[in-house]
């Protein structure tokens, strides 16, 4: 089964936990266009009615209004029932590395005004260990970004700022840079990481997904994986 149809099953699955009324987060990324998809398709038909949305992206914002999903700013609504994202790691634990669609920051604002959030991939985004497959996304302002990367190899990385098919920066929708940092699986403890970064000026957010995620939902062929936890 490819991966495509994967996310698809994913998301349907994630569409079980929506009901009329709710407000919603919605991530950002491909596998959240599948549930996007099914969700404005609820919408038209009546199986789903007074939903409301807050977008993660720009890119999410403009398939909701193509789709006729209903948005609304945070800062109006800053209570949402559920959350629905993809991942780039997700490990036994529900800790997760999320960004490489670049939308980190607002991921995780959105994500944290959230009663409950659901992460839905398929089964390659199943790790043992954080770090494993994905480089950390570390957003950063502009300014004298590259002052960071000393720190960034302190820490463990290897940082590589990520760029366009033009080979200029890549910018978020907030106007910050990305650099990508790979570690080494089990060489540094994630929230240990976490902590340093959130108390280095500059560094504006990271991809570091810890202790937020209520379930996973991941699709492996024929079956779907429900991992869940309190929060």
């Amino acid at each position: 089964m490819d991966l495509e149809t994967l996310k698809g099953k994913a998301a349907l699955e994630a569409l079980t936990r929506v009901e009329s009324g709710m407000r919603l987060g919605l991530g950002t990324g491909s596998t959240v266009a599948h549930f996007l998809k099914h969700l404005g398709e609820a919408l038209r038909e009546g199986r789903l009615k007074d939903i409301v949305g807050v977008p993660t992206s720009e890119r999410t914002a403009s398939s909701c209004k193509e789709l006729g999903i209903p948005t609304v700013a945070l800062e109006d609504h800053p209570d949402l029932d559920l959350g629905v994202d993809g991942a780039d790691e997700v490990d036994p634990s529900l800790e997760l590395i999320k960004g490489l669609g670049g939308a980190l920051l607002r991921e995780k604002m959105v994500a944290s005004s959230c009663r409950r959030f659901v992460v839905i991939a398929d089964e390659t985004k199943r790790v043992a260990n954080l770090f494993e497959r994905s480089p950390l996304p570390v957003e950063i302002v502009p300014f004298a970004w590259r002052a960071h990367l000393p720190f960034l190899r302190d820490l463990g990385a290897d940082p590589t700022l990520r760029t366009t098919s033009d080979h200029e920066p890549y910018r978020t929708d907030n106007g910050n840079v990305v650099v990508d940092c790979r570690f080494t699986p089990g060489a540094r403890d994630a929230r240990e990481i976490a902590r340093a970064l959130e108390a280095r000026p500059g560094v504006v957010e990271h991809g570091l997904f810890l202790g937020m995620a209520n379930e996973a939902i991941l699709a492996a062929g024929d079956a779907i994986e429900v991992i869940g936890r309190e929060r």
